[in-house]
């Protein structure tokens, strides 16, 4: 069974950096997601195995998705983040052959524990 293993939240200021990490082998699309306190659960980026992205508009021009050479870790670099970015951030990963099928949790078979992102003012 494919495991997938998210890490790399931590507390950061309004304005500052964060890259989270995505253990997930195998050639899936991988997903990341967000939920904050009261609210549902939403898409942030995802990048098929062979490379197509998709952002949620939030995320256009200040986060990137990417996966490294050997294809076993897909990071969320991102920037200037702002408060409203605050939520448990979890990666997922499935089998799919559509990118917009990409923004549709439900696609998803495997998902990570999450991992909490702060950001203060």
């Amino acid at each position: 069974q494919m495991q997938v293993q998210g890490s790399g939240g931590g507390l950061v200021q309004a304005g500052g950096s964060l890259k989270l990490s995505c253990a997930a082998s195998g050639s899936h699309t991988v997903g990341w997601f967000r939920q904050a306190p009261g609210k549902e659960r939403e898409f942030v980026a995802s990048e098929t195995w062979s490379g197509a992205t998709a952002y949620a508009d939030f995320a256009k021009g200040r986060f990137t998705i990417s996966r490294d050479n050997a294809k076993t870790t897909v990071y969320l670099q991102m920037n200037s983040l702002k408060v409203e970015d605050t939520a448990v951030y979890f990666c997922a990963s499935g089998v799919m052959s559509s990118l917009n099928w990409s923004r549709n949790w439900e696609k998803y078979d495997f998902w990570g524990q999450g991992t909490q992102v702060t950001v203060s003012s």
